[in-house]
């Protein structure tokens, strides 16, 4: 794990992982054959043994049913994630603004949960997965479905801002040449939000901020009714043709 030290600066580039305590890709796989789908999101690790991707793929064929054909579109479907992953590592980044506002808006079952929060890129030991229960043990959810999907969405976004963060860096070494004062940034739309409330609120040393401190944005539980998952799965199902 890095020390902090080596993460001090926006302005010293780093090489590239996930800005969090474990360093685990969100995987996404969304496969359709002979018109059956297939849909699951969680995360992997980089430095587990590609044979291991066999092995799930055909673990999952079997658990749930699926014809063998899906054996072969998972496992790739994974390889090829970990493989653009793996693309990046080694490389330098930049971690940009230090706090980012992260946004769920999720479904889960019958729980639909919207928030935004911030997150502290330079805090290399914090934990998406703690957070989630945390957050669902303060909102009394009791869906063991939803911590899970709010820490991969909390993942999936801080991957996008680590890829963004190379992109930062490699800039800077094209341009850097003839520039003064070059600043390091993260190209993001988000990332000036996130800039413009840390001065406005200051600096505050937890990695998420605690809504008693920052009552910025509210969260937003709601549960739905059958009828109402219903009627929202067959919108999602049309939307996605």
């Amino acid at each position: 794990m890095k020390s902090h030290s080596a993460w001090s600066g926006s302005k010293n580039p780093v090489k590239f992982r996930m800005p969090t305590g474990e360093n685990l890709v969100p995987i996404r796989l969304d496969i359709e054959i002979d018109g059956q789908r297939f849909r699951d999101a969680f995360t992997w690790n980089p430095s587990d043994p590609d044979s291991e991707v066999v092995v799930f793929a055909k673990r999952t064929a079997r658990d749930l049913k699926l014809p063998p054909a899906f054996v072969t579109q998972i496992a790739q479907s994974i390889q090829s994630q970990l493989g653009d992953f793996r693309s990046y590592e080694g490389q330098d980044m930049y971690t940009g603004e230090k706090i980012v506002p992260i946004k769920v808006d999720l479904r889960v079952n019958n729980t639909l949960i919207k928030d935004q929060f911030f997150w502290d890129l330079n805090n290399f030991e914090s934990d998406p997965e703690e957070f989630a229960r945390t957050f669902c043990k303060d909102l009394g959810i009791d869906d063991p479905e939803v911590g899970p999907a709010i820490a991969f969405a909390i993942r999936e976004q801080l991957y996008e801002i680590a890829i963004q963060n190379v992109s930062s860096a490699r800039e800077s070494r094209i341009s850097k040449k003839g520039r003064r004062g070059f600043e390091h940034s993260l190209p993001s739309k988000a990332g000036g939000t996130g800039l413009d409330l840390m001065k406005l609120y200051g600096f505050r040393s937890s990695v998420v901020r605690k809504r008693k401190e920052w009552d910025v944005y509210e969260p937003i539980v709601d549960k739905l009714s059958n009828e109402e998952v219903s009627a929202l799965e067959a919108k999602e199902e049309r939307n996605a043709q």
